[in-house]
């Protein structure tokens, strides 16, 4: 089913008859109003709710009622369901059917009476006035038809006798009404299954779900009456298809072996072996399925389909199959009242569907669909409570049970009833009469709804099948946390899990459970408790673990998902089935390899395991598709924690405040260049896909041993550990990868002097076991094992900890020789990079690569790193050859690794991916490589680097020109004096200093003057444009990239970006901008007014000609731009900000820094 079109009207549809509705309140609650008149009580009693739930929560309610029962006509409507259509028009008509009977005089005696339908005829007939009679006539009608099915369907179309009718929506037949394009959405096509009622609930209740979320965001809770949209999620129809095939039709398989019912289930999975420890059933009758989070019944509507087939099959009349269906085989629970109705109607019209109309409106039987509601007793109602059901049976238990539903819409059906019988007592009170007792009588009725709730969470199921709610532990309100924390230890981290422990618990013993629900359970270390207790008091009978894109209506990779049928029996050696449909990108995906597996078992993702495979590998992960020898090796190998110590960094609890980007600071105050003095320490903080060196780029502040990180901590917690975790790993060498990574871990060896946080984690020990570990980590085979121990691509020391390592004495001598190379070749290539702060000098420049050109020795660069990435390349093919070998498994895995996964920055197939071909990617490394040339150059012009000297010169806060010809006396490029060079955007030369002069000064220095025109066309084609576009408009982008929003060089820049100007943050003084402001932007203004003045010149004289004057009048007209812009920019920002004389303290950072020039300088977006 298309759902776009059902989101779109639902969606409208919730908003119209909210302001219809809101409209309708104001009106009525008018001083002057007629309902006020005609209907005191009824008001009366409208004002009395809204002071209990308030305006916003009466109208949200009221406007639900009627969506819901609109929704229901309509259903009823297209398919023959109702005598007339209530909100359709017959054939070729355009108002409703039965108004249209009406204005005829045909109106139905048998719902409504004399007086209504007296009403109704006169409002029709003129004899009673009205503003809009036909609208009033049609309210009344639509009113008596719910009323008309209330006998029926009192669970949906309560009486309509309050202030419900009163506040029904006025705009019901304009062709713009809600029921106007509601027939648009749900037309016979779409109203061929029920199904289409809990889309639109779900798309209805979709906007409170995103406000829900909203909040969560900013910290706020979760509460009770927010819980069913927060936690609403339809379930595509095939994996309801799956979960009752492979749950109520394996039962009646296993208890009919010659039925056929197989032929019609196409998701189900036979047993491989034939069983007999399982549930008896002699009977159709005997079976109860329960869906404990029924919503709007989409599991209950498929397993009526299912059960039919069964009883017809067993010879049932079809007359009576439905009713015995509704009557003895379905049970639902549900917190929301309104989605306990959609699935009472649900159920309703799955029977009207097999029974016709007139058969249908016959049936007595009604849904025993259960909705919890909060029940609470005095302390005097409990002595009354014993006066009802008598001492005998007042027992401990049913006293604590009374207490249990206190909270019913908060815990729903994880509540455990400790009353062991509660329909017999429900069945004695029952037929006490308190009608002459008012008070008993009320708190009877009480006290029978707690009976029937706790009846429908007892343990009587054959079959428990849901989609339960998904709700994390920093999402739930305080209420539902305590009560998860001490009725679900080992499961309360989530809803989903905890309804895992309570499904199970509702089935009966060798009953079964089926389930879709999140996968994390499955792998996560937080639920290793969860999984021991379910792989040893229960047997996972299959599985389809969907993975990502489970759910077309959730966009993206937002939730990954399994289902599963689990037997509450244990069979530690049964083999399950599972299908690995985590490679398919969208529901219909999934659906079609689910049935290829079904089919054909050699596919390649089905999969067979027992409980006792899953307990040989550390945490019990459901690793269904682990091999033979990836078992074995949890069994043989030497583990990974014996070998290195795996330990997770600190927490710094306010990143923003103690962690800097390594450029942003003073290169004095580190420990790279000063371990005496430092505030700034490297430390480990993650990174991206790059194995064997690298991601070295942030520093924290550990001044003083970490004193105010320490203090912040204690001040928090009242502790220094609780967060400032490892500390006895600080400064040691080690092994560092991403806590998170896209899909592989990558690890990298650092040297000493690091700290570690919690995204950088790290592993400690002798040099050669770090050496062995690393390799084992970044090949193959640790890839492939680590999809077992950590599928969810988290990657904390636990994880690492419990591989294994498999390796000859032999091959283990070989692999840390030669991976002193890969991690030599990878720095090598690290450090060529001005982000790296080992950078010593351009390759372009240095001897080993240099030519008579700059394309030759661009040439020679290339081909030598060519030789780095084949290099690597046969170093970790042999890599994983070793472990391949070693692990047996030549079978699953091939050495080769891929161009685009040898993580060299100097790989173009690495660093640009393979998308585009290697013709592109070539262009693209010469035009990225040319750029860093331009970089270095602007870098020698601030005398951050030099031509004459290796590494950093000017890298601390305040340098001037003097400090940088203290260490470089006779520069052959000297830097700029006064910190500024000017890029202008306008045709024309206008400063000597202007960064593209300052350039060719350095190219001719650096190159040569010899092959000058050769080298400038070089470095034009290779950026697809000249020097100076490049300058004005990509130079400052490419910067702000490279740097990762944290510029150290600051480009001034008027709005329109006419004048621009950079300086470099490191020399920068409170008196720079007002060098910025008087001699440049000032200067560039006069010498714009000098060319306008010439330009206005030849315009007077009359030697010049009319093409002269054009030119000059189109000119002066840009120039007047300029001007105005100049004069705008000096006016409201620099001259302002000029006059402040902003000092900046490098150790704050570019995120405080740069905010603090406002729109001086170029915006950043995305600085955060």
């Amino acid at each position: 089913m298309d759902t776009s079109a059902l989101q779109k009207f639902a969606q409208a549809a919730r908003q119209d008859l909210l302001e219809q509705v809101g409209s309708r309140l104001t009106f009525v609650l008018k001083p002057e109003s007629p309902a006020r008149r005609e209907y005191p009580m009824t008001v009366n009693q409208l004002e009395k709710a809204m002071t209990v739930q308030g305006k916003v929560g009466l109208i949200d309610q009221v406007a639900y009622i009627w969506f819901n029962r609109f929704c229901a006509l309509r259903f009823m409507d297209v398919n023959g369901y109702n005598r007339v259509g209530v909100l359709s028009p017959s054939e070729g008509q355009i108002q409703p059917e039965i108004l249209a009977e009406a204005k005829s005089g045909i109106i139905d005696d048998t719902q409504f009476n004399r007086r209504i339908a007296d009403q109704i005829k006169g409002l029709l007939g003129g004899s009673i006035s009205s503003q809009d009679a036909q609208a009033e006539a049609y309210r009344l009608l639509i009113v008596g038809s719910c009323n008309g099915l209330f006998e029926h369907m009192p669970f949906l179309f309560e009486r309509i006798q309050d202030f419900t009718e009163l506040l029904m929506p006025d705009d019901l037949l304009s062709e713009n009404s809600i029921l106007a394009e509601m027939r648009k959405v749900m037309t016979e096509d779409t109203c061929q299954d029920v199904e289409i009622i809990g889309w639109l609930y779900q798309f209805y209740i979709s906007e409170k779900k995103d406000q829900v979320f909203a909040g969560l965001k900013k910290n706020q809770k979760i509460t009770a009456e927010n819980i069913p949209a927060a936690t609403q999620l339809f379930t595509p129809h095939w994996i309801v298809r799956y979960l009752v095939e492979n749950s109520l039709g394996r039962l009646w398989l296993l208890n009919r072996p010659q039925s056929r019912l197989a032929e019609q289930m196409d998701y189900y999975i036979a047993p491989e072996e034939p069983e007999t420890d399982f549930l008896r059933i002699e009977r159709p009758e005997e079976i109860r399925i329960c869906d404990p989070a029924a919503g709007s019944g989409h599991m209950l509507t498929y397993a009526f389909d299912l059960l039919y087939a069964i009883y017809e099959e067993e010879g049932y009349d079809p007359n009576e199959i439905p009713e015995l269906i509704i009557e003895h085989n379905l049970y639902g629970i549900e917190i929301d009242r309104r989605a306990g109705a959609l699935a009472s109607f649900a159920l309703e019209m799955k029977a009207a569907e097999k029974l016709g109309r007139r058969r249908f409106f016959r049936m007595d039987a009604k849904p025993n669909v259960c909705v919890l509601e909060d029940v609470s007793f005095s302390a005097s109602e409990m002595d009354d409570v014993i006066g009802i059901v008598g001492k005998d049976l007042y027992t401990a238990d049913l006293r604590e049970t009374l207490t249990q539903f206190e909270q019913a819409t908060n815990f729903g059906s994880l509540i455990v009833p400790k009353f062991k019988d509660p329909a017999e007592t429900a069945r004695l009170i029952k037929a006490k009469n308190f009608s002459e007792d008012l008070l008993l009588s009320e708190v009877n009725e009480r006290l029978a709804k707690v009976l029937q709730m706790a009846e429908y969470l007892s343990p009587k199921y054959h079959v428990v099948v849901a989609n339960p709610p998904y709700l994390g532990g920093k999402g739930m309100n305080g209420h539902l946390t305590v009560f998860a924390k001490e009725n679900y230890p080992d499961s309360k981290i989530d809803l989903f899990a905890m309804f895992m422990e309570r499904t199970l618990s509702l089935s009966l013993k060798r009953g079964m459970m089926a389930m879709i629900n999140m996968q994390s359970w499955m792998f996560l270390s937080s639920y290793e408790n969860l999984r021991g207790k379910l792989l040893t008091h229960s047997t996972i009978l299959s599985m389809a673990h969907l993975g990502e894109r489970g759910f077309d209506t959730i966009g993206g990779a937002v939730v990954s998902t399994t289902a599963f049928v689990i037997q509450n029996a244990y069979h530690s050696s049964f083999n399950g089935d599972y299908a690995r449909l985590v490679d398919g990108s969208s529901e219909s995906e999934k659906s079609a390899q689910i049935q290829v597996a079904i089919q054909n078992p050699d596919c390649g993702w089905f999969y067979r395991a027992s409980a006792d495979d899953f307990g040989k590998v550390p945490g019990r992960p459901i690793a269904y598709w682990a091999s033979t020898p990836v078992i074995n090796s949890f069994e043989t190998g030497l583990r990974l924690g014996d070998l290195l110590d795996t330990a997770q960094g600190m927490k710094t609890l306010n990143n923003d405040r103690f962690i800097r980007e390594w450029p942003e600071v003073s290169f004095d105050k580190t420990s790279i260049r000063n371990s005496e003095l430092s505030k700034w320490f490297p430390i480990n903080h993650g990174g991206g896909f790059r194995k064997w060196f690298g991601y070295n780029e942030s520093l924290l502040n550990w001044e003083d041993e970490g004193t105010e990180i320490k203090e912040l901590a204690v001040s928090r917690y009242n502790s220094v550990t609780r967060t400032v975790t490892g500390m006895c790993h600080y400064f040691s060498p080690g092994i560092t990868w991403g806590a998170i990574s896209s899909g592989t871990l990558s690890a990298r060896k650092f040297p000493d002097g690091f700290l570690f946080t919690n995204a950088g984690m790290c592993a400690f020990g002798g040099e050669y076991n770090q050496l062995l570990c690393m390799a084992l980590l970044n090949s193959e085979v640790g890839e492939h094992i680590l999809k077992i121990l950590a599928p969810s691509v988290n990657f904390g020391p636990n994880q690492i900890r419990e591989l294994r390592l498999l390796c000859s004495d032999a091959d283990q001598n070989y692999i840390r020789e030669q991976l002193r190379t890969a991690i030599h070749i990878s720095k090598s290539d690290w450090d060529a990079y001005e982000t790296s702060w080992d950078f010593t000098a351009l390759p372009l420049l240095q001897p080993d690569h240099r030519a008579a050109t700059l394309e030759a020795t661009y040439t020679a660069l290339r081909a030598n790193w060519q030789g780095m990435t084949d290099q690597v390349q046969r170093l970790e093919e042999e890599n994983n050859r070793i472990f391949i070998d070693a692990y047996g498994l030549q079978d699953e895995l091939t050495p080769e690794v891929p161009l685009n996964e040898i993580t060299l920055t100097c790989n173009p197939a690495y660093r640009y991916g393979i998308k585009n071909d290697s013709a592109a990617n070539e262009a693209r490394l010469r035009a990225d490589t040319v750029a860093e040339f331009l970089s270095y150059a602007v870098g020698c012009m601030f005398g951050r680097y030099s031509l004459e000297a290796s590494g950093l010169i000017l890298a601390n806060q305040g340098e001037t020109l003097a400090d940088y010809l203290a260490r470089i006396p006779e520069p052959t490029f000297m830097p700029d004096d006064d910190n500024v060079i000017p890029l202008i955007d306008f045709e024309g030369d206008w400063f000597q200093d202007d960064i593209c002069e300052r350039f060719k000064q350095f190219l001719h220095i650096s190159f040569g003057d010899e092959h000058y025109a050769e080298n400038i066309a070089f470095i034009e084609n290779a950026l697809g444009k000249s020097i100076q576009k490049y300058f004005v408009k990509d130079f400052y982008n490419d910067h702000v990239k490279r740097y990762k929003k944290r510029p150290i060089y600051w480009l001034f820049s008027s709005p329109k970006g006419t004048f621009n100007a950079l300086i470099y943050m490191h020399r920068y003084t409170p008196s720079t901008v007002s060098v910025v402001l008087n001699e440049y932007l000032r200067d560039f203004r006069a010498k714009l007014e000098a060319r306008k003045d010439n330009y206005n010149h030849t315009l007077i004289i009359s030697s010049a000609s009319q093409k002269e004057k054009a030119d000059a009048v189109k000119q002066i007209n840009k120039l007047d731009q300029a001007i105005v812009e100049i004069n705008d920019y000096e006016r409201e920002v620099l001259y302002p900000l000029a006059g402040q004389n902003l000092a900046i303290d490098l150790d704050d950072g570019v995120k405080h820094n740069y905010p603090l020039f406002g729109t001086a300088l170029k915006k950043i977006t995305g600085l955060s």
